[in-house]
């Protein structure tokens, strides 16, 4: 337990002392924190957080293609919608889907990982042939067929994330796993008694979360892509629900007269996967023993 904190805290200090990957978790905080106010924006306001101190994202209010200005920082759209106001709750919908999906992704591929590269045997090759059938298919084009087969809504598209994210986690999982039952303290285990059970999920998962924990940060940055792309096509939240991706969609045929409509959901997404990608390098530099300052003289 000594050992487990102190390499912790080591990982904290390297962290902290990586200014992008501080600024990346800044950046990942504030989006996240958005997420969440306007995910429960529902419980605190009849009308929505939003349209409560700002305007109604959905409701086209104004003149459409109004271009910056005091009243609309971020111009309104084709039909009159605040631009700023429809950035800020599809904020929303990109946490909740890579919060969510990566989540789901991270749960069920470290536990079938970690089962693969303990058990060994029919289970591993079971396991890892079905998560090479995954990898065979290209991760944007198996969400569409699985979106596509199954309706189009965000609860279906954090499915379709979640199932092609799985093999992820799947093969980092099953790699730590081999590594991590060669040590001596899985022996001491299996010497005492414990169930597989036990020690897999209380001696073998625990010590394989870091590089798991990078996957996902990375990860994180790829659903909101993946999510910007399935609404861009059409496959994803449908209107009026606001997404940065289905704004980018909307504005792609007034790039020479409105490019604010595309602009500013673009600039998000860029900023908050740059955010997610720096911190997920910091988190790796952290986490790697090999960056740690015992190995470095």
């Amino acid at each position: 337990m000594s050992a487990s904190t102190g390499r912790t805290a080591r990982a904290w200090r390297s962290l902290r002392a990586d200014r992008a990957a501080v600024a990346g978790l800044a950046v990942v905080s504030g989006v996240v924190a958005l997420g969440a106010l306007t995910f429960l924006d529902a419980a605190l306001f009849d009308r929505g957080l939003i349209a409560a101190v700002y305007y109604d994202p959905t409701s086209p209010a104004f003149a459409p293609l109004q271009p910056p200005s005091p009243a609309h920082p971020f111009g309104t759209d084709t039909l009159g919608r605040d631009v700023l106001a429809r950035v800020l709750y599809g904020a929303k919908v990109s946490v909740r889907v890579a919060v969510t999906a990566v989540t789901v992704a991270a749960v069920v591929g470290s536990l079938v990982g970690v089962l693969a590269g303990y058990s060994g045997g029919a289970v591993e090759t079971v396991a890892m042939r079905a998560v090479d059938v995954l990898l065979g298919f290209p991760a944007l084009v198996l969400a569409i067929g699985v979106v596509a087969a199954l309706g189009f809504s965000l609860t279906n598209v954090i499915v379709a994330l979640g199932i092609v994210y799985i093999p992820q986690f799947a093969r980092i999982a099953r790699s730590s796993a081999l590594a991590e039952s060669e040590q001596a303290y899985v022996d001491a285990a299996r010497v005492q008694g414990y169930s597989r059970r036990h020690i897999v999920l209380r001696e073998v998962l625990p010590n394989a979360l870091s590089p798991l924990l990078v996957q996902a940060s990375l990860l994180m940055a790829f659903a909101i892509i993946a999510e910007a792309s399935l609404s861009f096509l059409g496959l994803g939240v449908q209107p009026p629900t606001p997404s940065w991706g289905g704004m980018v969609s909307t504005g792609a045929d007034y790039l020479t007269t409105a490019p604010w409509i595309s602009l500013f959901p673009g600039l998000m997404i860029f900023v908050t996967v740059l955010a997610f990608n720096l911190l997920g390098d910091g988190l790796r530099d952290a986490l790697d023993p090999r960056e740690s300052p015992e190995r470095r003289f």
